[in-house]
């Protein structure tokens, strides 16, 4: 059966019928903006002092920093890098009924708690530590990974606890889910110690030592002795009735070595590549371990959230150079400037109890999160440069669950979150996964740069996706709003917001108009689908701006 046929039938079912008028054609001022936490009073001269950091590079290189963005731009933005869609249209529209102070640093904390957040961060986070794929079900359970940890986001546990408990976890996957960060290694009956000190390094170091398992690093410090040291960390695991555990090697163990390594783990002393003195010596090896990464003196597991965290609200880690898991030494001389912004963030994240909601709250209030992605006065061949220092909001690709979460969305007048009916909540989830599996999932390299390929363009142009999303009825958007926009001004107003966040130009008001009837509910199917049809597959509704 096709969606398109059955999509009506469920919206009816899940009892959308009362979304329409309320954010369609209520006046803005009858309608109450969500409660939220206070804004931190110490917030602002956190971002301010790293916007002063950032701006000293760019006025030397000769760059002006770009105008605000306005306000519903950067909604947009937190509501794609937080939740992994657009606002729906009744979101904007309590949005612009919010008078209070500091609206977008207020916005910044009702997403965050929003359970949405939760689940989709933990599911961005988690691509670094178990990798997307589903492994041996009897044994890994990823599910159980990403549940586990979006309650922990809901908690709001301090990272660092988390972290600890993803490394040095054990018991069985489906009852202590953390130990899946080990379990995901486990293959042909044995743990591989060198991809999970490799993971180790690159998901809560950010440094790239994987290739020292084989030779010294030819172009960091990093080597061959060093790496051994930190995969002898997990050379103890083993998977018992019980579940996972570390205990010394056994006679017959297999030797966990590579060809090309020729180094016996089971031997192997466990340590630690710099800050020996942050090593326990006592307890587990991976317990050991734990406590080293997440030692308050080791800046690098700081420096490495700031960075990957920076790379998901901004769609690039903060050097846009290196890969997101690739940072630059702390004591490396060429980048002593640029490392301070991650110093500071850091910094930061550290005296507030390693907690990512604030982490997140200090980045959103930087006047370079709010920047615009256009300025005037901008030669076009600087435009890569001026992205590289901050000087405009870089335009970035969304990802494949970004877009179809987007369209999802905006075919929705009423937000689709975890209190929509189970049958709305059922559609997101499958279209989505449908849409990535045809799309393409980036897997690891999703902060890596990439255009879009002719397949995916005409995925989108030519699908079945955009084209049902577009189709009129009675509980979907393009119906809703062709039933209750007061105008034909303010239906293509309501496709605009629904699709794009903004309102249209002058420009596009005269073109659409001329095609709209005076009376909004007399448009034809074919005229309001095809509008709709045409924002899908605008470049604009596929890029973070």
């Amino acid at each position: 059966m096709r969606w398109k046929s059955v999509l009506p039938a469920i919206l009816v079912a899940a009892g959308l019928a009362g979304l329409t008028a309320m954010a369609v054609s209520r006046p803005v001022s009858e309608l109450r903006p969500p409660p939220a936490e206070p804004v931190a009073t110490d917030l602002a001269p956190v971002a301010q002092e790293i916007d002063q950091l950032l701006k000293a590079p760019m006025l030397s290189a000769g760059f002006e920093p770009a105008k605000a963005a306005d306000d519903l731009t950067v909604l947009r933005r937190l509501s794609l890098a937080l939740l992994g869609t657009v606002p729906s249209l009744e979101e904007i529209r309590r949005f612009e009924a919010d008078t209070r102070p500091d609206k977008l640093s207020v916005w910044t904390n009702i997403l965050l708690s929003d359970p949405r957040y939760a689940d989709y961060f933990a599911e961005r986070l988690a691509r670094s530590m178990v990798g997307t794929e589903a492994g041996q079900f009897i044994i890994y359970r990823r599910d159980r990974f990403l549940a586990w940890f979006s309650d922990r986001l809901k908690d709001r546990t301090p990272y660092d606890q988390i972290v600890r408990s993803i490394i040095s976890e054990t018991g069985v996957p489906t009852d202590r889910a953390a130990v899946n960060f080990v379990v995901s290694s486990f293959a042909n009956d044995e743990f591989d110690p060198n991809k999970l000190a490799g993971r180790t390094a690159r998901a809560f170091l950010g440094q790239r030592i994987d290739c020292a398992q084989c030779h010294d690093h030819p172009f960091a410090h990093w080597k061959q002795t060093e790496f051994a040291g930190l995969a002898a960390c997990y050379s103890q695991l083993a998977l018992t009735p019980v579940g996972i555990v570390d205990r010394p090697p056994q006679p017959g163990d297999k030797k966990m070595e590579e060809p090309s390594m020729m180094v016996d783990l089971t031997k192997e002393k466990p340590r630690v590549p710099f800050g020996p003195e942050w090593f326990p010596e006592d307890g587990a090896p991976r317990e050991r371990l734990a406590a080293w990464i997440t030692h308050p003196q080791n800046k690098r597991f700081d420096r490495a959230i700031a960075n990957r965290v920076w790379g998901l609200m901004f769609g690039r880690p903060y050097f846009q150079d290196r890969p997101v898991d690739d940072l630059p030494d702390p004591d490396d001389p060429d980048k002593r400037n640029k490392k301070n912004v991650l110093d500071l963030l850091g910094a930061d994240f550290r005296a507030h109890n390693c907690d990512l909601r604030r982490l997140i709250q200090v980045i959103a209030a930087t006047e370079a999160f709010r920047r615009d992605s256009r300025n005037a006065n901008l030669n076009p061949g600087r435009i890569e440069e001026a992205e590289q220092l901050w000087a405009i909001f870089p335009l970035t690709r969304l990802r494949p669950e970004q877009v179809i979460g987007a369209m999802l969305q905006s075919n929705s007048v009423k937000t689709i979150n975890q209190n929509s009916h189970l049958f709305a909540r059922a559609i997101r989830f499958f279209r989505e996964r449908d849409y990535v599996n045809e799309f393409g999932d980036p897997g690891d390299a999703e902060l890596e740069q990439r255009a879009a390929t002719i397949t995916q363009m005409l995925l989108n142009m030519n699908g079945d996706f955009a084209r049902e999303m577009s189709e009129t009825g009675v509980f979907v958007t393009p119906g809703v709003i062709r039933q209750f926009s007061p105008s034909r001004d303010a239906l293509l107003e309501n496709a605009y917001l629904t699709c794009l966040t903004r309102r249209p130009t002058e420009t596009e008001r005269r073109h659409f108009l001329a095609q709209l009837p005076e009376n909004s509910r007399e448009t034809d199917d074919a005229v309001i689908e095809d509008l709709y049809w045409t924002l899908f597959n605008t470049p604009e509704f596929s890029w973070g701006h």
